[in-house]
């Protein structure tokens, strides 16, 4: 009817991107992957304006011709992805911080605000093999808690980017209870998280719920929907989480869990302006698969209200 508006509301808050993960790249380099040129392309013609870097050295690592590339296909860079293992305390910071350095300058030289932290895997993601034990020690705990604190002081102090810590399937923040108790024991000053749903799904999270009790942490967050089928056979089998990738326990919105119009919903409420980045795990995957699957969930996502 004429003068009537649309009954989705507008979630005119939330910044919807995506990144190398939904084409399939988890490697800087790795010949199963479409190449960086065919992902810029494909982004930007599905309908996305934000991306993430991904793997550091899948795109162009000079700023410069990062800037021009992503310029001229009209696309602007959100955030860049480190790899921590800072459970391990005070030994692995200047290990640490030589892979954090070279990935918070290209994002802060390409007007990014924000770095994901992905905590290190306690089983290796391809051949299953436990690395360490899937439980902290307490000392581990604090370890892991105050270098974070120190890794999100220097990364805001030398570059101006804040860090967004990831929990992860296979990391040691994963679960509820390991979320809040990260969440509880350090700085909000220093500390926000990158909330993704599929993986708080895949172990066993409420996002929502932690959106409503954890508001003013959540500082990112990645779109991710899990098969629940598939996730009861992966849980059951033990199934490590790059293996139950290949599976399809990540699968397109909006046929898995959680709903993200809920998510979304409960992220504008919070009343700050937040990156909604999809990541659809599917290391790896035909590479004309990725294009239609992006262009599918871009859609959906306006119908959400992004």
């Amino acid at each position: 009817m004429a003068g009537m508006t649309s009954s989705v509301p507008a979630l005119n808050r939330i910044r919807v991107g995506s990144a190398p993960d939904s084409w399939g790249v988890w490697f800087p380099d790795d010949p199963r992957q479409v190449p960086w040129q065919r992902f810029l392309d494909e982004v930007a013609d599905a309908g996305y304006e934000w991306i993430e870097l991904g793997p550091y050295g899948y795109l162009p690592t000079d700023p410069a011709r990062l800037a021009e590339e992503t310029r001229r296909r009209g696309l602007k860079v959100s955030a860049g992805t480190v790899f921590t293992g800072l459970h391990r305390g005070p030994a692995v910071w200047d290990e640490t911080w030589a892979h954090v350095s070279d990935i918070a300058a290209l994002t802060q030289a390409m007007g990014a605000s924000h770095l994901v932290v992905i905590p290190s895997f306690w089983r290796d993601d391809k051949t299953g093999r436990v690395l360490e034990d899937r439980t902290l020690t307490p000392q581990q705990w604090r370890d892991l808690t105050s270098q974070t604190e120190r890794l999100g002081h220097e990364v805001r102090e030398r570059y101006g980017l804040r860090i967004v810590v990831h929990p992860h399937a296979d990391t040691h923040i994963d679960t509820e209870e390991n979320v809040t108790r990260f969440l509880d024991a350090t700085d909000p000053d220093r500390v926000s998280l990158c909330l993704d749903t599929g993986h708080y799904a895949y172990c066993g999270g409420d996002s929502v719920k932690l959106i409503e009790t954890y508001g003013e942490r959540i500082g990112y967050l990645h779109l991710k929907q899990v098969d629940p089928a598939v996730l009861a056979r992966v849980v059951a089998e033990e199934v490590p989480f790059g293996p139950a990738v290949g599976r399809g326990v990540m699968c397109e919105p909006p046929a898995g869990v959680p709903a993200l119009e809920p998510v979304l919903t409960a992220a504008q409420s919070l009343g700050v302006d937040l990156f909604a980045i999809v990541e659809q795990d599917m290391y790896p995957c035909p590479p004309d698969k990725p294009f239609p699957i992006a262009e599918r969930t871009r859609g959906f996502l306006r119908s959400c209200g992004v």
